[in-house]
């Protein structure tokens, strides 16, 4: 299910918004929806299915769609919940100990097969660059075997 704001319209001080909902299922059925956010109402103006819903499916349909709606039209403060941090990735420590956390991360990766630089992107939420940065980092420490010898 995918969320998107479309556009917005101020008037006097009240703002409408209106957000394009999508919600695709995995045999290729797909729910296309308008939203509009207006005042401290949010309402469902247009729905285009494929293949068509029946009346029971579109009563199902308000309930799938009830929550995400209301998380990306309401505005976190007004919803009551705190706001929450901007920050996406997990605290990672810094120094020598994040570097022997990477460590151990890559060769735990290694060990079962998988591709150690995503496991490191995993564990750190850095950019396939900066996982890079810091696995480079742990050889330079001696965590890590050298990549190549030296001449």
């Amino acid at each position: 299910m995918s969320v998107r704001h479309a556009w917005a319209v101020s008037e006097g001080g009240v703002t409408t918004s209106w957000f394009d909902v999508r919600l695709a299922f995995a045999d290729g059925a797909r729910v296309d929806a308008l939203a509009v956010l207006s005042g401290r109402s949010v309402r469902v103006e247009d729905v285009r299915a494929q293949p068509a819903l029946s009346l029971d499916d579109l009563a199902v349909l308000a309930d799938w769609l009830e929550n995400p709606l209301f998380e990306a039209c309401v505005p976190a403060p007004a919803r009551g919940a705190p706001t929450a941090s901007r920050r996406a990735r997990p605290g990672w420590p810094r120094g020598r100990e994040g570097r022997r956390l990477v460590a151990q991360e890559y060769r735990a990766a290694r060990a079962e097969g998988g591709d150690p630089v995503l496991a490191v992107m995993s564990a750190t939420g850095h950019s396939r660059r900066r996982s890079l940065r810091l696995i480079g980092q742990a050889r330079d420490e001696g965590f890590l075997a050298p990549r190549r010898a030296r001449r």
